[in-house]
């Protein structure tokens, strides 16, 4: 039997002994996970090259500086598209992504047992594919370029708008519902004085939330032929360009640096 002691303001209980064995148990099983994982990581990793890292680390560091700077101007158009791919993706995405979230929120859908499972399984699997794999998928499908690019952002996007959103749904007041419906007013007009005005904070903030986090993922689409900045990115690689792949690293960190502190600015003016 557990003893309680009861030291200051606080009881302490001392486990019995299955409960102690059990949690023996368990860190003798994520032990042995460790070990079998390393010895599966060491068995399939070449040391030699892991050994001599901080060597190749330092040479490709010092190919890649100074920067060639004159390789700006031809950054100008694809870092255009990259801000094109994430915005214009976010907008799809939120056309879709907020009627989804209705179908799927329990106070909203128009079928709790079929529409709503429908709708949460469009928002798992766009949220379960990486934006890198949609991009690839679409070059495979309508060819490489930015409209790729663009379809991928919004494939991406759509669950993740979905889900934040419906879960604000899902938490508002349902007093101002009740209110609203007492005055005799329409399903359709419920849902735009009673649910909308809530969750209007929510959905701003959610929207610039993944705008930001679209920048980030649209400048790496390139490397899989769906345009921006990535696609100069590959090619500098590619050719060992090294110096000019340096700039491209920094115009990137900008970029990122500024949407980062943009949708901060706006969300905190929003909330």
């Amino acid at each position: 039997m557990p003893v309680s002691v009861r030291s200051g303001t606080k009881a302490w209980q001392r486990r019995d002994r299955a409960a102690q064995l059990a949690i023996w148990f368990g860190w003798l099983v994520a032990t042995a996970i460790v070990v079998l994982s390393w010895e599966v990581i060491s068995d399939r990793t070449m040391w030699m090259f892991v050994e001599d890292a901080h060597t190749q680390a330092a040479d490709l560091l010092g190919r890649m500086v100074p920067p060639r700077w004159s390789y700006m101007d031809r950054l100008w158009r694809p870092l255009w598209d990259t801000l094109n791919i994430a915005t214009l993706g976010t907008l799809i995405a939120i056309v879709f992504g907020v009627p989804l979230a209705f179908l799927a929120a329990r106070n909203t859908t128009p079928s709790v047992y079929f529409v709503r499972p429908v709708a949460l399984l469009v928002i798992v699997a766009s949220r379960s594919i990486n934006s890198l794999i949609w991009a690839l998928l679409l070059v495979s499908i309508i060819g490489p370029g930015v409209l790729a690019g663009i379809f991928a952002i919004a494939l991406r996007s759509v669950g993740f708008i979905g889900k934040l959103l419906y879960e604000a749904l899902e938490e508002i007041d349902e007093g101002a519902v009740e209110a609203v419906q007492a005055t005799g007013a329409t399903r359709p007009q419920v849902i735009g004085y009673a649910m909308v005005p809530q969750i209007a904070p929510a959905f701003a903030g959610i929207s610039v939330f993944r705008w930001d986090i679209n920048i980030r993922e649209s400048t790496v689409l390139g490397l899989v032929g769906a345009g921006g900045i990535g696609l100069q990115l590959e090619a500098s690689i590619s050719q060992l360009a090294w110096r000019e792949a340096s700039v491209i690293f920094l115009v990137i960190l900008v970029t990122v640096l500024a949407s980062e502190w943009l949708s901060a600015r706006i969300r905190h003016a929003i909330i």
